[in-house]
């Protein structure tokens, strides 16, 4: 049972790391995946009923980053139905290369630690192709738009699914993620923004052409809500003390009611896509349905004591919990950045490594911001690479050493500081 649970496992993270190479959706990978795992387990076990007490355990646990996925997608779907986002396009207006380059890195920072990763690689390429006409330079602002909506993620237990499984789970705690790995993360967008403040020559940006822009009256009051609801969710929790899931859907009520109310004068035709029922037909739901699968093939992996094993394995060769996290970080630019880590929470008890521990603060920086590395290590770089049709080589050749310098910076500072 165990050799044919690990390659059946192999074979369906193989299937999902090659996703763009053979056609296949990661989605359907995964979902079969997770199935399959816990179908050879209890076909192979003689408890039965242990192994649906098991299933229905985890299930419970990865129900709550589902339905805290679904919440805030739906929240920043509504905010885009209203052109809330467009708000903050309209405020870029320098033409100074180098000065825009730091004003769209600070904002890809600090807007993906609240509302992700991907979608502020989403705004930040809209914001570029209208403010950028040359496609070279654009690509170059776009590609370190990506380290740094990855970083920003990193660092806010709301900004990066990884963070959000390590927070939900309890293995860190919103104030310990902000406030330990805010520096590291930091540095690591430093590195890629201080080459090239001394690389790029100094010119005026070739703008597009001007275009009339007549905003929403109500995508101010949408963005200002969805974005406050998003951060006080983590003030939820904390004083109530909720798993994040019910704050999250506190949220998602809230700004139901306020659309509703919002829009009780317009017509069904005018209502409808300003809804949070036509947001909900919006968000992605192939993604939840990715980490459904994969989480449940992790799940198995971790009721048949495989990962337990699998960390006995790598604490006796390695030996060393910085570098197996930096190995996990680096991975992830070469295979989704979800299931390493889902793994690797599950390798380690927090009875062993209590919240907030290092190893867990570590994971959090390292998984985050190692998807840069590579523009196929990433959402964010994954949805840039499909709007502009960024190559691979291109990617590769311009921006994936920086990248990477900037994680073993952030990593050894994050060490530094609190080793």
């Amino acid at each position: 049972m165990i050799v044919s649970l690990i390659i059946i496992f192999s074979f369906g993270y193989l299937l999902i790391a090659l996703e763009h190479n053979i056609k296949l959706n990661k989605t359907a990978s995964a979902l079969i995946t997770g199935t399959l795992c816990w179908a050879i387990y209890i076909v192979a076990s003689e408890n039965k009923e242990l192994v649906s007490e098991q299933l229905s355990h985890h299930l419970a646990e990865i129900s709550q980053i589902l339905f805290f996925l679904m919440g805030a997608m739906t929240i920043v779907e509504l905010i885009d139905a209203h052109d809330g986002f467009d708000i903050v396009k309209n405020q870029i207006n320098t033409k100074n290369n180098k000065r825009l380059l730091w004003v769209m890195a600070g904002l890809s920072f600090f807007l993906s630690a609240v509302i992700d990763n991907l979608t502020t690689a989403i705004v930040m390429v809209s914001i570029l192709r209208k403010v950028i006409k040359d496609r070279e330079q654009r690509l170059l602002f776009i590609g370190i738009m990506i380290i740094c909506a990855n970083a920003g993620g990193a660092w806010s237990p709301i900004g990066d699914v990884t963070t959000t499984m390590l927070w939900i789970k309890g293995q860190v705690s919103a104030p310990a993620v902000i406030t330990k790995v805010f520096v590291p993360s930091l540095v690591c967008v430093l590195v890629p923004l201080l080459y090239y403040q001394f690389k790029l020559p100094k010119q005026d940006i070739s703008q597009q052409d001007a275009r009339n822009f007549e905003p929403n009256p109500d995508g101010k009051k949408m963005l200002i809500l969805g974005i406050s609801i998003l951060l006080l969710v983590p003030v939820f929790k904390t004083v109530t003390h909720l798993p994040p899931y019910m704050g999250i859907l506190l949220g998602l009520g809230l700004v139901w009611v306020f659309s509703e109310i919002i829009h009780s004068n317009k017509d069904d035709e005018r209502r409808r896509p300003l809804s949070v029922a036509h947001a909900l037909s919006r968000i992605d739901t192939a993604s939840i349905l990715f980490f459904l699968g994969i989480l449940l093939a992790v799940g198995a992996l971790e009721a048949t004591h495989i990962l337990a094993n699998f960390a006995d394995f790598l604490n006796n060769s390695v030996g060393n919990l910085d570098i197996i996290a930096m190995i996990i970080g680096a991975a992830s630019s070469v295979v989704d950045n979800v299931p390493l880590l889902a793994a690797a929470q599950n390798m380690y008890s927090l009875a062993q490594y209590p919240m907030d521990s290092q190893l867990w603060l570590l994971l959090a920086y390292t998984t985050g911001t190692g998807g840069s590395i590579l523009i196929i290590g990433s959402a964010a770089g994954v949805a840039a690479m499909g709007m502009e049709d960024i190559s691979f080589t291109w990617y590769l050749r311009r921006i994936s050493v920086l990248a990477l310098f900037g994680f073993l910076a952030g990593a050894v500072t994050f060490l530094a500081l609190n080793g």
